[in-house]
């Protein structure tokens, strides 16, 4: 009986400081509000990947994560110098997790029409290979096996009719491929101002939109961009977002992606904004990022070049990688709240040049490509969370 009574006593002292914290977290807006600003942290990891010394990186375009966990790569053979040539490395690269090189294949064959300018790699979950260029001939994309047997292709080279043709493509960015549906979802993209869906297994046309869910144009109507007063540009470091931005997206349409809950987050790079949509393509909400910045004086003037989630199962968190600032901005995923970013220009581990797609593993560790001189893929470890802005 005796050791009943000290188990009550110890249970009803455990509940008393559990009421007390409770009451002191409440009564203290201000912690409360660093706990929920609490952020992933990211370290760089310099020796991944490592590629095999004969070879060297042309541009490297695009990475994707597979179910083994391992990224594979697509990267440019003909973006490399004169001098290079002999020792570039194969278009698509599987690599282990620890970064070990498996194997590598891809270029022109039998049967289908390879990419002119490689752009996006995407593994879908039953193990196949998706690849699109964005060459002036780039109409279609080409799905292959691990191994690199080709499996089928979707659209033909130079065939394409514009924003309202469901046969090609036109330029494409980027792939995704959504399990539940069974849809590739596609960033259509260079030559065209669109999303558009195929079923993965037959490659039927399935559905499209433009910008805020609306009909995509070949010829934007959209007025002249407003120039942007150099104090606004650098003293305030952003813009209103009152004015929503053009009515059709500004190309590139560079990457599209779908959350666990069925929420398709594209990068209109050109727009320097996220838009998000329901799989039928209801337009729901956007968010600026870097609106601020403009060419000459931040690169190319364009931002959002891709998006992932963060691995937790809510993907609580969103990342952009914002082209010309050179960082990556960590959001709230369901509110687009900023939160926290890291990163800036340059060529050493950790910083970013030209930066082109992005993708995060099972682990939460952070892959991103860089193209022009960049010509490199880096993995940003998932070091666990802490306060933003350390």
């Amino acid at each position: 009986m005796k050791k009943i009574t000290s188990v009550y006593i110890a249970a009803a002292a455990f509940a008393a400081i559990v009421i007390v914290a409770t009451q002191i977290e409440f009564a203290n807006p201000a912690a409360a509000q660093a706990v929920a600003r609490t952020v992933p942290k990211f370290q760089v990891d310099p020796s991944w990947p490592k590629l095999p010394p004969k070879w060297v990186f042309g541009q490297v375009s695009s990475v994707s994560i597979d179910d083994l966990g391992h990224a594979w790569i697509l990267q440019r053979p003909t973006s490399v110098r004169e001098d290079q040539k002999s020792m570039v490395a194969p278009p698509v690269l599987e690599f282990d997790e620890a970064g070990n090189f498996i194997q590598g294949w891809g270029g022109p064959g039998e049967g289908y029409d390879w990419p002119e300018i490689e752009h996006g790699i995407y593994v879908d979950t039953k193990g196949f290979v998706w690849v699109g260029g964005n060459g002036k001939t780039d109409n279609h994309l080409v799905k292959f096996t691990k191994a690199g047997k080709f499996v089928m292709q979707i659209g033909h080279k130079g065939q394409s009719k514009g924003n309202r043709d469901t046969q090609n493509v036109n330029q494409a960015a980027d792939t995704f491929y959504y399990a539940k549906t069974n849809e590739l979802i596609v960033a259509d993209g260079y030559g065209n101002r669109r999303i558009i869906v195929f079923d993965a297994d037959t490659g039927a046309f399935k559905r499209m939109w433009g910008a805020f869910g609306k009909e995509p144009r070949d010829n934007s109507a959209d007025p002249p961009k407003k120039k942007i007063p150099e104090s606004q540009r650098i003293a305030a470091k952003e813009l209103t977002d009152a004015d929503p931005g053009p009515d059709q997206f500004d190309q590139p349409v560079h990457a599209a992606r779908v959350s666990n809950d069925g929420l398709i987050y594209v990068s209109d790079r050109g727009g320097k904004r996220v838009q998000v949509f329901t799989l039928a393509g209801k337009y729901v909400t956007q968010k600026f990022i870097d609106r601020w910045c403009e060419a000459p004086h931040c690169g190319n003037g364009q931002t959002v070049a891709s998006t992932a989630f963060s691995h937790d199962a809510d993907q609580r968190y969103l990342y952009v990688a914002s082209r010309s600032p050179a960082r990556v901005w960590i959001l709230d995923r369901k509110t687009l709240e900023t939160l926290d970013s890291f990163g800036r220009p340059g060529v050493a581990p950790g910083e970013f040049y030209v930066m082109h797609h992005m993708n995060v593993d099972a682990k939460g560790n952070l892959y991103v490509t860089e193209v022009q001189d960049g010509k490199r893929a880096q993995r940003f470890l998932f070091k666990g969370y802490g306060p933003a802005g350390n």
